[in-house]
């Protein structure tokens, strides 16, 4: 699997979570409707692009369980939720609820818009290691207050990379009346997903993580009876469209005046790539030595899981806490002198190691970072 990606043979790559890795299948695809682009702009552009985004969003929709008029292609969730969060009315005293466990893009973006409309971003604390599930689920509900009125949480974590409840928690959400947004980043190609079923209003998540899509291309889900709240962040022919289309969530938000569409076009083949590769079994194998991984890193180095909950497991990336050191340092050490591309961060006092697993990683990348860690870790290191 590996000679089918592009990544560089001279680096061991344990880093897929951040931001992707495309097959050479896919990416000539990608190529291939940039260059369609600029052999007719005004064919392409002008004549074709509709339809040719109604087509990706079918394929889309369809891998992921929910209408193709509920979907539309974003180039980041970050860009996605900054759209949503600029919709909403929230008032002096409201409260959007999430964990100490976000992406830092959308802390930040979370506490700018709470700056300016006076509402308050209240990140409920979830500490680790999590013991189950259940735990998680109702220590983060038991932040609900009177003043709840939006509900942020990520389906799986970027710091600690845990599978959170979303489902239960989604459901309890409903119940309260209180709107659900789910940063699903990480989800599209680790997990097995049906948006319907998971009930969250709104769902964003990155199509060039581990769907292994072309970099720039992600999608927000939003359920019908939400949609008519959403102001588009760029106002084009979309807004008041001389020939509106089924569905004017699609009209206001897809069309944002000229722009690459190349990486949404291409999701459609990512898709067909996993499926011709038996992605189901990849993500098997990779659950699999990130498992025997962890133990050989808790056993050798005594570093500790941030859960026993299988439940709160992503399938391909985990979290380890690391004894106290540099983590900036050690990821720098890792690449420079070992060739090895993996993530050390401070998270919430603690420092941590994140390891991504993927199609093109072997028993051999493993033993190789377990070797490295040995040597940098050791109190004589």
């Amino acid at each position: 699997m590996r000679d089918l990606f592009l990544l560089n043979p001279d680096v061991i790559y344990l880093n897929h979570g951040s931001f992707g890795a495309c097959p050479q299948p896919v990416f000539r695809e990608y190529q291939r409707w940039q260059r369609d682009l600029e052999h007719e702009p005004v064919e392409f552009l002008g004549r074709q692009a509709i339809e040719l985004m109604a087509e990706a969003r079918r394929s889309l929709a369809a891998y992921l369980g929910c209408g193709s008029n509920d979907l539309v292609y974003f180039p980041n969730p970050t860009t996605a939720i900054n759209m949503v969060a600029r919709s909403l009315d929230l008032q002096p005293g409201d409260e959007v609820l999430a964990t100490d466990h976000e992406y830092g893009a959308m802390d930040r973006t979370w506490r700018f818009i709470c700056g300016k409309t006076g509402a308050r971003y209240v990140q409920r604390s979830i500490p680790v290691p999590c013991e189950s599930a259940e735990q998680v689920r109702e220590q983060f509900l038991s932040g609900i207050s009177g003043h709840t009125r939006v509900i942020f949480i990520s389906h799986i974590t970027s710091p600690t990379a845990l599978r959170f409840p979303v489902e239960a928690i989604c459901r309890r959400a409903r119940e309260a009346g209180i709107l659900t947004i789910v940063d699903g980043a990480h989800a599209p190609g680790q997990l097995e997903l049906n948006l319907e079923q998971i009930g969250a209003d709104l769902y964003t998540g990155a199509c060039h993580k581990w769907l292994c899509s072309p970099k720039g291309a992600a999608f927000l889900h939003a359920r019908p009876e939400i949609q008519d709240r959403l102001e588009p962040l760029v106002v084009s022919w979309g807004w008041e469209p001389d020939e509106p289309g089924p569905s004017a969530f699609i009209d206001q938000q897809e069309w944002q005046g000229t722009r690459d569409l190349a990486a949404f076009l291409a999701v459609p083949v990512a898709i067909e790539f996993q499926r011709e590769h038996d992605w189901r079994a990849v993500r098997e194998r990779c659950r699999s030595m990130m498992q025997g991984l962890r133990s050989r890193l808790q056993a050798k180095l005594g570093l500790h899981p941030l859960t026993s909950d299988s439940q709160l497991e992503a399938p391909q990336m985990f979290s380890m806490q690391l004894p106290e050191c540099n983590p900036e340092e050690l990821q720098r050490i890792l690449l420079e002198r070992y060739r090895i591309e993996a993530v050390a961060r401070r998270w919430a006092g603690r420092d941590l190691l994140r390891v991504s697993l993927q199609a093109y990683n072997n028993e051999d990348d493993l033993n190789a970072l377990t070797a490295a860690l040995e040597e940098l870790l050791s109190p004589a290191a």
